[in-house]
């Protein structure tokens, strides 16, 4: 076993530990992305399953439970909601995770978290909407959160690199 995965595994017991005494938002994302980082370490289907499960309702509780929390905070939550069903999506290639990612993030975008546009991009474009992904990439791109190697990397937008208005996404950040 890595001694990456030792420290997520031994830090997960004291975060368990923690919860016992009592939840806060911040202890159910540490909780959840400890998980998450278990489910990009693992290379067994189900462990990754099991981790992703365990990950989706600690950040769904997180989400709900507590009547008070930064706005940073749930939007930190949900992004990782998020991340967390698109990697299900990666496991299983079903698309209705594709789908939630949608209806998790959608309501949020008036708050103008450039990470939001992206997965929502991300999330079309592993439905084959080009354009809806077109559309969030563009709200993507106006972001301090713009990424340009992620936009040249991501394995989901490969199948829009060759289109006209993505060039013209990635020349308007260049200059």
């Amino acid at each position: 076993m890595r001694q990456s995965s030792k420290y997520i595994i031994q830090r997960i017991g004291e975060t368990d530990q923690l919860f016992l005494l009592g939840n806060t938002p911040e202890l159910a994302f540490e909780r959840a992305d400890l998980r998450l980082q278990l489910v990009t370490l693992s290379q067994v289907r189900q462990e990754q399953i099991h981790f992703l499960q365990e990950s989706i309702v600690l950040l769904e509780q997180g989400r709900v439970e507590f009547e008070e929390m930064s706005l940073d905070l749930y939007v930190n939550l949900s992004l990782h909601l998020a991340k967390a069903y698109m990697l299900y999506f990666e496991i299983t290639k079903e698309q209705h995770f594709a789908v939630i990612t949608q209806q998790i993030l959608r309501p949020m975008t008036h708050d103008d978290f450039g990470d939001i546009y992206f997965f929502l991009a991300y999330a079309s474009a592993v439905k084959s909407e080009p354009a809806l992904t077109r559309h969030w990439l563009n709200k993507y791109s106006k972001t301090h959160a713009f990424d340009m190697m992620l936009m040249q990397s991501h394995p989901a937008l490969d199948q829009y690199r060759q289109e006209q208005w993505f060039d013209r996404i990635l020349k308007s950040r260049m200059h």
